[in-house]
Order: C-alpha cells, then structure tokens, then sequence
C-alpha cells in the first residue's frame, strides 16, 4: 500500500485545489502506486474496477491527472500516440527504451548521460526544471523472432 507520506502528499495538493479527499482516490492512490509498470488509463480503470466497481473511468483519469500534478505520477507520451503513467514518488530519475515491436518499456539509469546533461543545461544557461528521454529500438526478444 502506499506510503503514509504519499497520502499526505496527496492529501495536502487535494486541500490547495479545494477538492475533498475520498476513500476511492485513496484507492486509487493505493493500486496506482502498487503498480510497478507504465499503464494506460484503461488499464488501471480495469485494475480498479476489481476493487472499486461502482467507480467510473471519468474519476479513475481525473485522478491519475491529480496524482501527475502532485508529483506522485507522470504522463508518458509515446510516439504511437499512447498515453500511460508511472509513479514517481521515491523512485530515481531514469529514462526509457522502448520495443518499436512488442511495445516493451525498460527503464533505465545511466550517470554519464545524467552529468551531460547537466553539463549541457550549464554550457548553454539554462535552468534545468525536468527532462525525458526515450529510445527507440527493437528488444532482443523480437530481433530474434
């Protein structure tokens, strides 16, 4: 289950929107988090029905757009036009290589590209505030096949 400091952090981001806290986005919050891959709206709405039938799908992506805001989530847009999320809370920076067959994420963490970077956003004065890398490639799996 989530962590008690997730839920105060989503619970304080809910207080500064006016949006009052509920037992099903706490449920929400609980399964997205347990989750540890990149899923779709649907997907989680499939996951969440199990639990929480009587929640629509209209709530379950409402509230995958709060846990984004909040920092507890991201929206990745992949190059064929899907859509998912990934919690971040607690988690390292990492980028993605991504099966142009099957579709497969790997998730991945390099420093030296991490200190180019950083050395980049130095050499031409900018001020970092996020970035995102995603590779594309076809996985060993389906280079066999």
């Amino acid at each position: 289950m989530g962590t008690e400091k997730e839920k105060r952090i989503f619970e304080d981001y809910l207080a500064t929107k006016n949006l009052k806290h509920s037992q099903q986005r706490e449920g929400i919050l609980d399964i997205f988090l347990n989750i540890a891959r990149h899923l779709t709206a649907n997907e989680l709405y499939k996951i969440v029905q199990k639990r929480y039938p009587r929640l629509g799908f209209a709530t379950i992506y409402r509230t995958l757009k709060l846990l984004c805001e909040c920092g507890l989530g991201r929206e990745l847009k992949f190059e064929d036009g899907t859509t998912r999320y990934e919690h971040l809370y607690g988690h390292q920076h990492h980028d993605h290589l991504i099966c142009t067959k099957c579709g497969k994420f790997t998730e991945v963490v390099d420093p030296e590209i991490e200190q180019l970077q950083e050395k980049l956003f130095k050499q031409y004065g900018f001020y970092p505030q996020r970035h995102r890398m995603e590779l594309y490639g076809v996985c060993k799996k389906c280079k066999k096949e």
